[in-house]
């Protein structure tokens, strides 16, 4: 996924084996990114583009009305069947293999808007309606089309519009009658219906749909950073020659505190498990659903009606605007090399579009410092770092910095000290190329250069400096210019870069059946991202922070109380109540090359281990390690706390197998057997709270799970209660934005109206 496929890996570190060992030492022992590129892009023989066009060609990325057709009749036999959220994917697909003004993409369009009338989707319904209108929908079939925009407009309580609609359609009815006489009265039936509805709504006030509520309102920093833009002014920006860049709290922060509110400089939607074609005729399109099938790829927004591109299959947006957005800043290079960019991987992908939204600053200023960078006697940035480059910022006043002199501008920042968001930060995130194996960096190397000797064969100049919309040529091929070369060394920078600095953009996702008591959820991977503030967080394997998303953009909220001084310290993915300290630290060792020592690993490693295969306790009263074989006694100074180790195996074993039932019970639990679910889940919420701590985001996501079985037995107090206890988690995790915060208010709302009113005496008055 991160990485190019299992076959171009292999193929790639075999030839990697087989090359002489002086060159070998010559790649390994490369001083610059810019000899590495080189000397490993000599090495790219045209054999090896044949086998990598061969395995991308495994992919489907164009379009073909063969497809078209497919999806359709498979969306058609979804929505008999009434599984209308089926039939849209399914049309979407469909959509997405149509040409540009075709009868394929006009019908996907109509049958997709017929799904999502039946799913209560009126507006996006009615887009899709003037959408296989735009695209040529056959006029015979008109009329169904416009009774379904009729039916739409009145819903919505748009009756001035519904009534035009229906004069048209009467109308085409009048000049062009095309129906049978069978098809005429079914929908003349339904015409009268939607007439009377009209009418209906036509003597009441005009209703609008309540607009959305504005998107981040609530989300907002209260006073945003003069320095770091995006970053609360809470916080300032240091450097340490361990450390690295990092930042610091410049007063007493609250839990909950938004601190870090940041869009990404790039994103890619991750693919999924995108399938290669088979070699069966019969399965010759895939029917998996996948992320990118139901999120936009410029702005990730979940969607039921995509937009495709009109070069590829691949490419989805949510609107017009966002697919025009995509094609003027990065898709117009990557759309006739999709399916190579499947194979190299997200890394890869991520590599090629930094460097092409790179187009929209001061590109003499970009290559001038990529220039400068591939030169021996260029401006490399160091790996270690003067401890001595430290922001200082006004402890008062509006922000302002009191001491304006920074001798040597931390990586990343201005002559004036400020951090900006955009290409230069992001060309001084770390590559870490002294960490990096040769394997690694000769996979990199070879695959950016194979990336970009494709970009030169299809004519598309990717790397210009005008800015408009490039096109495929049909002259005859340039060669590789030399500036291509130094874009090419910037992608291998950057693809280095990523495996400490990438951030993975996860959402919520729904599993489970529509018939348990609960909405079961698993947090997934929706996205590969650089974000230049959010990586300047250093780890801590039990963070003050809580990262979530909303789209590309995210926030980064206390968790607790923050001193002021302390770091704002975020988790990198090893967590303390999810990992041993031996697996943190390999974890964080291989991946992010440092050894941590954070304080709970600074104090698991003075603990005394625990034998093998047996399973270590805390005491009830202290927190403190038990010790001990047969007989544990607690390791706390001053606690004399013992208990023999069967009795707490045994209680575990009861407790795991309380848990295990209660899992059962909420898959598969119907409303007759909440209560026994609401045992169990409240057991098991004793162990989320041992493992993650009273205030961690698991324990707000159980509480979540127990409100949703409150709800649902009607059980009014309780359901209340834990829906408090949840919203004071969840609320300081991720903000007002959330989803099951949202859905808890939803329940609040809904419980509060069923309780009964309160009667005074004096409403008694009149009775005997």
């Amino acid at each position: 996924m991160d990485l190019p496929v299992d076959e171009w890996k292999s193929y790639v570190l075999q030839k990697w084996s087989l090359l002489p060992k002086s060159i070998q030492v010559t790649i390994s022992t490369a001083e610059t990114l810019n000899d590495l590129f080189l000397h490993s892009s000599a090495l790219l023989q045209p054999e090896d583009e044949v086998f990598l066009k061969r395995l991308s060609g495994g992919y489907v990325v164009g379009k073909d009305p063969d497809a078209s057709l497919f999806y359709r009749e498979k969306g058609n036999k979804k929505f008999q069947a009434k599984d209308y959220m089926g039939a849209a994917v399914l049309y979407s697909k469909g959509v997405s293999h149509s040409g540009p003004n075709s009868t394929d993409i006009a019908l996907c369009y109509a049958n997709r808007s017929a799904a999502l009338f039946h799913l209560g989707q009126y507006e996006t319904c009615l887009k899709d309606i003037v959408r296989a209108q735009t695209h040529g929908y056959p006029e015979r079939l008109q009329p169904k089309l416009l009774l379904r925009k009729a039916e739409c407009l009145v819903t919505l309580g748009r009756p001035q519009e519904a009534s035009q609609t229906i004069i048209d359609l009467e109308s085409s009815f009048a000049a062009k009658p095309t129906l049978s006489a069978s098809q005429f009265q079914i929908l003349q039936r339904t015409l009268c219906r939607v007439k009377v509805k009209v009418q209906e709504k036509e003597n009441l006030p005009e209703i609008f749909p309540e607009a959305l509520t504005k998107t981040f309102e609530g989300v907002d920093l209260r006073e945003e950073n003069e320095q770091i833009p995006g970053a609360s002014s809470s916080v300032a920006l240091h450097i340490d020659p361990l450390k690295g860049r990092f930042l610091v709290a410049t007063k007493d922060i609250l839990p909950g505190e938004l601190l870090v509110k940041e869009d990404a400089f790039v994103s890619v939607l991750n693919p999924g498990e995108v399938p290669l074609r088979p070699h069966s005729l019969e399965s010759k399109w895939d029917i998996q659903v996948t992320s990118g099938d139901l999120h936009c790829h410029r702005c990730l927004r979940h969607t039921l009606a995509p937009v495709p591109c009109e070069g590829c299959s691949y490419a989805k947006y949510c609107s017009q605007e966002c697919m025009q957005q995509a094609w003027d800043r990065y898709h117009s290079v990557e759309c006739s090399v999709g399916a190579l960019l499947l194979t190299l991987g997200v890394f890869c992908h991520v590599a090629l579009r930094s460097t092409l939204l790179a187009r929209f600053e001061d590109v003499g200023k970009v290559i001038k410092k990529l220039c400068g960078e591939m030169s021996n006697q260029g401006i490399c940035l160091p790996e270690s770092k003067n401890p001595a480059q430290i922001l200082k910022y006004d402890q008062g006043g509006e922000g302002e910095k009191t001491d304006k002199a920074v001798e040597t501008p931390i990586p990343g920042c201005d002559t004036n000290g400020k951090y900006e968001r955009n290409y230069n930060a992001i060309f001084h995130l770390l590559p870490h190329t002294e960490n990096h194996s040769p394997e690694y960096k000769f996979l990199c190397a070879v695959s950016v250069s194979a990336l970009c000797r494709q970009l030169e064969a299809a004519g598309l100049q990717a790397f210009t400096t005008d800015l408009k919309p490039t096109k495929l040529k049909t002259a005859e091929t340039p060669v590789l210019c030399a500036e291509l070369n130094v874009w090419g060394v910037a992608m291998l920078r950057h693809m280095l870069q990523l495996q400490c600095n990438a951030q993975a953009i996860t959402t919520i996702q729904q599993t489970g059946s529509k018939e348990s008591l609960i909405a079961d959820t698993r947090r997934v991977r929706l996205a590969t991202a650089l974000f230049p503030v959010v990586s300047l967080l250093n780890h801590s394997c039990s963070p003050n922070t809580s990262v979530s998303f909303i789209g590309t953009i995210a926030t980064v909220r206390a968790s607790q109380l923050i001193r002021s001084g302390q770091e704002i310290l975020h988790c990198y993915g090893p967590h303390e109540s999810r990992m041993g300290v031996a697996e943190r630290r390999q974890k964080l060792r291989s991946q992010y090359f440092f050894d941590c020592d954070c304080p709970p690993c600074e104090r698991e490693k003075q603990r005394p281990s625990v034998g093998p295969g047996r399973e270590a306790f805390r005491c009830h009263r202290c927190r403190a390690l038990l010790q001990g074989d047969d007989v544990l006694s607690c390791s706390g100074p001053a606690c004399t706390e013992s208990v023999g180790r069967d009795l707490l195996v045994s209680r575990l074993q009861d407790l795991q197998q309380q848990v295990g039932a209660a899992q059962k019970h909420l898959r598969n639990g119907r409303l007759g057997d909440w209560e026994k679910s609401a045992t169990h889940l409240q057991k098991s919420l004793q162990v989320v709270e041992v493992h993650h701590g009273p205030s961690s985001v698991e324990m707000g996501h159980e509480l979540f799970k127990l409100a949703q079985v409150f709800f649902s037995g009607c059980a009014i107090p309780e359901a209340l209660n834990t829906i408090q206890k949840a919203e004071k988690i969840l609320l300081v995790h991720y903000g007002p934005w959330n989803d099951e915060i949202r859905e808890l208010e939803k329940m609040k709302s809904c419980l509060l109206d069923l309780l009964p009113i309160p009667v005074g005496p004096k409403e008694y008055s009149g009775m005997s």
